[in-house]
């Protein structure tokens, strides 16, 4: 049904953005077969990075070449297996993985309707430092800790915390009422997507209502704040680049 006077949640500004379900239209990504691929941020919107949501049908595939790009996936739900390099395993939701630059990787075998978030990005290089290898795991075995204390407000850290990685893919989870401690302005960049629950997100000046399947980017410096609301625990997953240089 056509919404009512063109309404959306949406919103796009120049320093972030808002990305309701409502407004998702499918492209065609090379490499990704039967299934539809919504390419959520990109270097259009003036990120340095990408993240799409795959839909997968009974019988897709992503079959990506070895290149410059790095990638995280993560099940949203559903599951298939993931390929990278002579690494194989099975996912189901919840389950994730990294695929260096310089290694090919596919997912194959999905069941109908799994979802799959990824973020792309340029790998940078860092000298001294080996390459970075790569994962295939579970959050569910990834333990949250408090952040900075708060026993309410969960992180769970999916990638190595190694100085080889450019990257960083985490999970918050906020019980109701729990908060970013502090409205946090700083040089990295975010895209994130609602796995749960809902709340307010702040960006710069603008408040935002936010709930599972809602897709947010945070330039750099963009200030943001967020608070879980409602009677279930708010999650969401979140990119950031990490441990480069400034200059």
């Amino acid at each position: 049904m056509t919404t009512p006077y063109g309404h959306t949640r949406t919103r796009v500004a120049a320093r972030h953005a808002l990305l309701a379900p409502d407004g998702h239209v499918k492209s065609n990504v090379p490499g990704i077969s039967g299934a539809a691929a919504v390419i959520l941020i990109s270097e259009a919107t003036g990120a340095k990075f990408a993240q799409l949501l795959v839909t997968f049908e009974r019988g897709g595939r992503a079959a990506m070449s070895a290149g410059a790009i790095e990638t995280v996936g993560y099940f949203m739900s559903g599951g298939g297996v993931v390929t990278i390099g002579a690494e194989k395993k099975r996912c189901e939701v919840g389950g994730f993985f990294f695929a260096p630059a310089g290694q090919a990787w596919s997912i194959t075998a999905p069941a109908a309707g799994t979802q799959v978030t990824l973020f792309e990005k340029k790998f940078v290089p860092l000298a001294g430092a080996h390459s970075p290898r790569a994962v295939i795991g579970d959050a569910s075995r990834v333990k949250g800790k408090p952040f900075l204390g708060d026993p309410d407000a969960r992180l769970q850290v999916l990638l190595p915390d190694e100085p080889a990685y450019d990257m960083a893919v985490n999970i918050f989870t906020y019980r109701p009422g729990a908060t970013l401690p502090f409205v946090e302005t700083h040089v990295m960049e975010h895209g994130l997507i609602m796995l749960a629950g809902q709340g307010v997100y702040r960006l710069e000046d603008s408040w935002y209502p936010v709930a599972a399947g809602d897709v947010i980017w945070m330039a750099p410096y963009c200030p943001q704040w967020f608070v879980a609301m409602g009677k279930q625990p708010a999650a969401y997953l979140y990119y950031k680049d990490v441990n480069r240089a400034a200059l």
